[in-house]
This record gives structure tokens, sequence and C-alpha cells, in this order.
């Protein structure tokens, strides 16, 4: 049987997901993976060793240099060939910015966690029986990229009723940060759109239950969610991260895509 590989340790997820050469692009888009994004980013962009990247990353140096060489090989591809570029995907988790291993002076995660009595003063604390849930919000609608939502709205629910409803700012949070906001906000469940895999690891770490690939009003949301008619994708995807992709290896060791946001 085959050892199981472990997931590859990464920063935060990039800010930019996709690159495309001017003019017209040739052949179909090459997937970086955010393992493999991470990997040069620290290599070299960080300047880093292959041996203190590991460190960073969680894994063997020799698993590192593998990681490398295969990025190198994609980024290659798209510069040499005219490929678009996509980051997205890969077998990885994000850093909690624990002081034992990060190393990143400015580590989003690390000043999260620096600052989280900041955010536990955003909302009113819920009653000892309410369930309190957050939805991704944006005039009245339901936003449908996590990472980029500028406002959640919440309510507390007790006895299939909402008790309170209250609106905040994220504060330029992202990603694996607003899992932390949410908990931080003491919320239950999650209903959004798109949203990426390292953002969903974030939520299940911090024991909030996501209902993704939801439109539409927030209000109505909240209200089927409480009946338990909520329609929703447990395999939700975000277009922003994550694409739809099949196809084999060429020469190159990159993956062929035939890729399309959700």
């Amino acid at each position: 049987m085959a050892r199981p590989q472990r997931p590859r340790r990464v920063c935060e997820e990039p800010m930019y997901y996709r690159f495309s050469p001017d003019g017209i692009s040739s052949g179909k888009p090459v997937v970086l993976t955010v393992d493999e994004y991470e990997v040069i980013r620290l290599v070299d962009f960080e300047k880093k060793t292959h041996q203190q990247c590991a460190v960073l990353m969680d894994i063997s140096r020799t698993t590192v240099t593998e990681i490398y060489e295969s990025a190198r090989c994609k980024i290659a591809e798209c510069l040499v060939n005219g490929r678009e570029l996509f980051i997205s995907g890969g077998h990885y988790r994000l850093c909690d910015g624990t002081l034992g291993y990060c190393k990143k002076i400015d580590c989003r995660q690390k000043r999260f966690c620096a600052e989280e009595c900041i955010y536990q003063s955003v909302l009113e604390k819920k009653g000892a029986g309410s369930m309190r849930v957050a939805v991704t919000y944006e005039d009245g609608m339901i936003f449908q990229h996590f990472g980029h939502t500028e406002q959640f709205k919440f309510y507390d629910v007790e006895e299939k009723k909402i008790v309170k409803e209250q609106i905040a700012d994220t504060m330029g949070n992202g990603h694996g940060a607003l899992a932390g906001f949410l908990k931080a906000n003491q919320v239950d469940v999650l209903i959004c759109g798109g949203i990426g895999g390292g953002a969903q690891s974030a939520l299940v770490q911090a024991g909030i239950q996501l209902y993704g690939g939801v439109s539409g009003s927030a209000d109505d949301a909240v209200a089927a969610w409480i009946e338990g008619t909520l329609g929703y994708n447990p395999d939700v995807q975000c277009s922003h991260h994550n694409h739809s992709c099949h196809g084999h290896g060429d020469s190159c060791g990159e993956e062929k895509h035939g890729c399309s946001g959700n």
C-alpha cells in the first residue's frame, strides 16, 4: 500500500491566481498547484535553501526538490510556449501562525492570532442556546467568493427562530484568516458561494460547518437552513482557486487541463 502523502504547509494562498501572455495564449492552460507556488515563493523569491523550505513546509528536502523541479518546468512551459498559468489545488494545509515553526516575520496568520482579542469584540456575544450562522454578504445577497468577501451577515438562531442579526466588515482579511475571524466571533455555520480548498480546511479546523455553493438572498438562505431545506454543494470549489481538470502528463511533467471555474 502506498504511503499517504503528507499535506504541504503553506503560509497563505496566493493573491494572484492567473497569468496570461500578452496576446493570444497558445494551447491549454498550465496549472501550478498551491504547494508548487509556495516552493517557488520560498526558494526563488525569499532565497531559502531547499532544507529551509522543507522545515517551513513540513516535508522532506527531497520532496521540496521534486516539487521545485515540477514547478519550474511548468513555468518554463508558460514562458516559452505562451501558455496561460493558473495557480490552483494541490495537497496542502494553511499555516496557523504557530510560533514554534512559523519563521515569516510578517506572517498574516500570526498577526491574526496576536490580534484575536480585537476580533472578539466585533460582535455581541451569542446566547448560551444560540447557533450563529454567518453568510458572505453584499447588498442583501450571498457574495460568491469567500476569500474576497468584505462583509458577513450574522444570524443568531434559537428554537428555529432568528433572534438577532448583525453585519460586520472583514477588515481586509482573506482565505484562511477569515476562518479565524469567524471562530473568534462564535460562528457555528457558514453559508457562502465559492470557497477554496485551503479555506475549507481552515473552517474544519475551526469547527465551523460549511454550506457552500449557495446563491441568492442571504435572508432566504438562512430561512431555508433553519427549515432544513437549504440546497448547497458539498463539493463546492472557488473559481478563483480551483478548476475541474483532467488529463495526463507530457514529457515536461505538467498536467494538461481543460479548466472551468465553478
